[in-house]
């Protein structure tokens, strides 16, 4: 069963790693648009998987990993324009 984890978040929206991991799957293109709690991308940690979602509604600008990364904590996952075009 996939966890949804805390995802630390900049001011504009972006979203950072909460752990180390590996990018297993993501949901999610540059462009599309998505509403707070969709999931965007899946991360691999500590042998569980952990949903990886929006904090609020907006554009995909850029996803920073692709599937089989491995992130640190901290890390940009996805930039997120908040509120849409």
């Amino acid at each position: 069963p996939l966890q949804q984890i805390s995802t630390r978040q900049s001011g504009q929206g972006n979203l950072c790693a909460p752990m180390p991991g590996v990018v297993v799957a993501i949901h999610v293109a540059e462009g599309e648009a998505v509403k707070a709690g969709d999931a965007l991308m899946v991360l691999e940690a500590m042998k569980m998987e952990h949903s990886i979602v929006a904090q609020s509604d907006g554009v995909i600008e850029q996803v920073l990993f692709n599937s089989g990364a491995q992130v640190q904590e901290g890390d940009e996952l996805i930039r997120i324009q908040q509120g849409g075009n």
